[in-house]
């Protein structure tokens, strides 16, 4: 197996090295970063220390995407297959078939490699995201979700059947670790600003976990103070002092301090909250309501709420992601079989795109950044 897929992971996941990371940086960067206190081990400095997502700006692609064709990759759980978008034409242009149950398209650390998690098919299919063609599946058991610490040695598997995280070499995906968890339904997550640790998701106990990133182990554990809990994705603001958690039965944000990790405070926003998206300047995150066809919108440094966006057909916006130049938010209609593309500018609905079955993690791709975290687009 790994013989007949070494070609492309050599080819599309041996990536930058840390340095060469560290030098893709927009000019002027350098003596930035050097301010800034070295993390996690290996990890490429941050930009700017009050701003996480400063390598995210608009049409700041890297040298390893620049020449990407932009693409949707909407992965249809029910059909086995991802559907592929124009952007510009907002239309399908191709249908890949898959393993079973694909549930996110996963950007690699090093930018060069897409990866369809097919669930209950226990594999991992690459796309070459130059060329929009499909490498021979890889191994990986229970992968529902995939992300990548932060220096590009490990993807961590959210292998939520398995009630596991699995650490695994960032291009073979060869086992490397395997932590057990006793919450259920491990599904989302995202990094302290240092790396050091990483904040885990458990929709169907309704917990949280604390994971020490160089140990690849689970340090703390919460239970989140609302009966039928289902948390979902994780995201990290971006002065990286406050955590943000969508739960799907609380219907709004769980408000956390992640280096502390003491009980959060619920934020309402909206039936269904479910994916969380920061916008091209870091000053916004959208909150994708599921159960109401609605996106709220949060203002990072005020943390308080100042829109909300009705779809105005309704619909079930789900995950996915922003475009290049900050212009469109796409988000996949998990039981309506569409993709929506929604205007960030004043929340109107532009296309609503018919996919496969079942769409859920999208990934629109290329994004600005240097290297990737995972889910459906993670950058730093």
């Amino acid at each position: 197996m790994f013989t007949a897929v070494g070609a492309l992971l050599v080819a599309g996941c041996g990536g930058p090295s840390k340095d060469e990371a560290a030098d893709q940086q927009p000019h002027g960067a350098q003596g930035a970063a050097r301010g800034v206190p070295q993390g996690l081990p290996g990890m490429p400095p941050l930009l700017d220390p009050n701003d996480l997502y400063a390598a995210d700006r608009p049409n700041a692609l890297s040298p390893v995407v620049k020449d990407f064709p932009s693409r949707v990759y909407v992965p249809n759980t029910e059909s086995d297959s991802v559907s592929v978008i124009d952007p510009k034409t907002y239309k399908v242009i191709e249908t890949i078939p898959v393993g079973e149950q694909p549930q996110h398209v996963v950007p690699s650390w090093d930018l060069k490699t897409l990866w369809v998690n097919n669930d209950r098919g226990h594999t991992l299919t690459p796309i070459d995201p130059a060329t929009g063609k499909a490498g021979k599946p890889v191994d990986v058991h229970d992968p529902y979700n995939l992300y990548f610490t932060p220096d590009g040695k490990y993807a961590v598997v959210m292998a939520s059947m398995d009630r596991e995280l699995v650490f695994r070499d960032a291009h073979t995906m060869k086992r490397m670790k395997t932590e057990h968890v006793d919450c259920l339904g491990v599904n989302h997550a995202d990094f302290s600003p240092d790396g050091r640790y990483f904040i885990v998701s458990c929709e169907f106990s309704g917990e949280l976990l604390k994971v020490d990133t160089a140990r690849m182990k689970v340090i703390a554990k919460q239970k989140l103070p609302f009966d039928g809990a289902m948390p979902q994705d994780v995201k990290i603001s971006s002065d990286g002092k406050t955590w943000y958690v969508a739960d799907m039965m609380a219907d709004g944000l769980w408000v956390l301090d992640g280096d502390k990790f003491t009980e959060p405070s619920l934020m309402p926003t909206g039936k269904g909250a479910h994916g969380l998206y920061v916008s091209r300047d870091s000053k916004s995150m959208y909150i994708s309501n599921r159960g109401e066809g609605s996106i709220s919108v949060l203002d990072l440094p005020s943390r308080k709420l100042v829109k909300k966006w009705e779809l105005p057909e309704g619909g079930s916006p789900d995950m996915g992601g922003v475009s290049a130049d900050g212009k469109v938010l796409w988000l996949s209609g998990r039981y309506n079989s569409e993709v929506y593309a929604i205007d960030t500018e004043d929340g109107h609905q532009i296309a609503k795109i018919p996919v496969g079955a079942g769409p859920h993690g999208l990934a629109v791709y290329p994004q600005p950044g240097r290297y990737s975290l995972g889910h459906t687009g993670i950058f730093r």
